[in-house]
């Protein structure tokens, strides 16, 4: 089921047939740089089990993103509620992970502008976040195009890595609806 859609990308729910690629993807070590490490084939699949349980407790998820010209899965990006606890909980976060081969070429800023106005205007939330390592400068980035917003009284350590791992802290931007509203009439 399609859930959104961008000129080169269709963002929908997952398929069966998406686990196989999904799985190569958390396995290579690029992809991979800024977590903990890279998942196995169980692991992947059970990332995936969370992905579907998420869509069906919540109403929305991280859509499988498949590119419109070749139907090929690329990776994910959409929403999800962190099932963790921290100083910005509850909420909702923007997030997206794509194959290296799609890097660099715009596709995740584009379909995350388009969850974005599917946030705002169909699920109806009032703000989003996001977060990362702070050397992870291409989803920083991503962010900052998305119009998010970062304060550094918000970085945090993330409960889900280890005290003292070197990934362990975050950066955390946001998008208010309003804020977000605004630069759409510009």
């Amino acid at each position: 089921m399609t859930v959104a859609s961008t000129p080169r990308l269709i963002l929908r729910r997952w398929r069966a047939s998406d686990r196989e690629p999904f799985a190569r993807m958390n396995g290579d070590p690029r992809v991979m740089e800024f977590f903990p490490g890279v998942l196995t084939r169980e692991q992947s699949d059970q990332s995936a089990d969370r992905v579907e349980a998420h869509f069906e407790q919540h109403g929305f998820g991280l859509c499988a993103a498949e590119l419109r010209e070749t139907g090929a899965f690329i990776g994910f990006i959409g929403l999800a509620a962190p099932s963790y606890q921290a100083h910005f909980t509850p909420c909702v976060e923007i997030g997206w992970r794509l194959a290296a081969e799609y890097w660099g070429c715009g596709l995740a800023t584009e379909g995350a502008r388009e969850m974005v106005r599917y946030a705002f205007e169909v699920a109806g939330l009032e703000e989003l976040v996001s977060m990362t390592v702070p050397a992870n400068l291409r989803s920083r980035r991503v962010m900052e195009k998305l119009g998010m917003a970062r304060n550094p009284a918000d970085d945090f350590d993330h409960p889900n890595v280890p005290v003292g791992h070197a990934l362990s802290r975050h950066v955390l931007y946001r998008l208010g609806r309003s804020s977000w509203r605004a630069t759409q009439k510009e």
